[in-house]
């Protein structure tokens, strides 16, 4: 590492537990500060130059990566996942937690969190994930809501609780308030849930028609404004993947390669806990639709991947990192879609028919 100073920081709502180092290494000065920015600027300018601050990704880091940046050559919020596999043993309190990771982060061990570098790019992104926490909640609504029903063996379909069916769904209930009145509530909820999705889609599109980059996305199959506007928001910064296999991983749709001893290699999908589920869940959704749609030149791909012996769960897969390599590159070298060009080998095929989901 660098001969520098470095400031790791605890972060709580209330204060901020900070442990300094030299760039010897030696411990300088820890303690506890509000966790305000003028406070927690005051901190680091008091840290001689050149100073770097870590701290671990949360619901304050995006704030803080912001707020910090202008005062240290480096800011970074990391996985504290990670850390904490490595950080584990021992006594633990905010005092330890700070003086862990600073050690952490000065061995190389801590994984930086990526943040957009404007507010603006970083608003839209959280409206971004507004409308897929929403989509996720409506979802998890309805699922509880078919559950309560089949309690009373009423099977019905999601299209049931619209809101014209909503009275006939209801009517097949018992005459029974404590089993009635719980149903209602989620209906209830279901459609406020409704209302909102709906709300924030129209932000999305409103806010997505501005962005040219967004715009160009729209010609790639099976991309429309939500999923356009998904990638663009997740991933930001193009350049912040080495290549396309990094990109993979972190999609959610890349392999892992494990071995020991000289045994064979075992390959697996990158496990959910590692990856950006919304950009999955995209991509795997865009992949769907080009397939269900038959649009080409990806769909002739995923037809030869089928005649190869390939299953239709890893022709899919493969359809969804040739859609990501072209709108990972188009993100990049600011062009529009040439269908021409996307049907060229963008896949990772080692052992893909064996791979499977971690």
């Amino acid at each position: 590492m660098e001969p520098v100073y470095v400031i790791a920081m605890d972060v709580h709502c209330g204060f901020t537990e900070f442990f300094v180092t030299t760039p010897s290494g030696r411990a300088s000065r820890h303690g506890q500060t509000p966790t305000t920015l003028p406070a927690l600027l005051e901190l680091v300018r008091s840290v001689p130059r050149p100073r770097q601050v870590v701290f671990e990704e949360g619901p304050l880091a995006d704030w803080l990566v912001r707020g910090l940046q202008p005062e240290a050559e480096r800011v970074v919020a990391c996985n504290p996942r990670r850390n904490a596999l490595i950080a584990r043993e021992g006594d633990k309190n905010d005092s330890i937690d700070a003086a862990k990771l600073n050690q952490l982060y000065r061995g190389g061990f801590t994984k930086p969190v990526h943040h957009p570098e404007s507010f603006g790019r970083a608003a839209f992104k959280r409206l971004i994930v507004s409308y897929h926490e929403v989509v996720v909640r409506r979802s998890r609504l309805i699922c509880a809501t078919l559950a309560k029903l089949r309690w009373n063996g009423i099977f019905v379909r999601q299209q049931a609780l619209s809101a014209e069916r909503q009275k006939a769904t209801l009517a097949q209930l018992p005459d029974c308030r404590a089993i009635r009145t719980p149903v209602e509530l989620l209906l209830y909820e279901i459609d406020l849930a409704d209302r909102h999705v709906d709300q924030l889609r129209r932000m999305v599109i409103h806010e997505s028609q501005n962005r040219e980059s967004i715009r160009r996305l729209l010609a790639v199959p099976g991309i429309g404004w939500i999923r356009a506007a998904t990638f663009a928001a997740y991933i930001d910064t193009p350049w912040r993947f080495r290549g396309k296999s990094s990109l993979w991983k972190y999609l959610g749709i890349g392999l892992q390669r494990r071995t020991s001893g000289g045994a064979l290699v075992r390959l697996r999908v990158v496990p959910n806990m590692h990856v950006c589920r919304p950009l999955k869940n995209m991509i795997l959704g865009a992949a769907g639709t080009v397939i269900l749609m038959k649009q080409q030149p990806f769909y002739e791909r995923y037809g030869r991947w089928r005649d190869e012996g390939l299953t239709p769960r890893n022709a899919r897969r493969n359809v969804a990192r040739a859609l990501a390599s072209v709108l990972w590159a188009m993100l990049k070298s600011g062009d529009v879609y040439h269908p021409e060009l996307a049907g060229g080998g963008s896949v990772d095929r080692d052992g893909i028919a064996t791979a499977t989901d971690g």
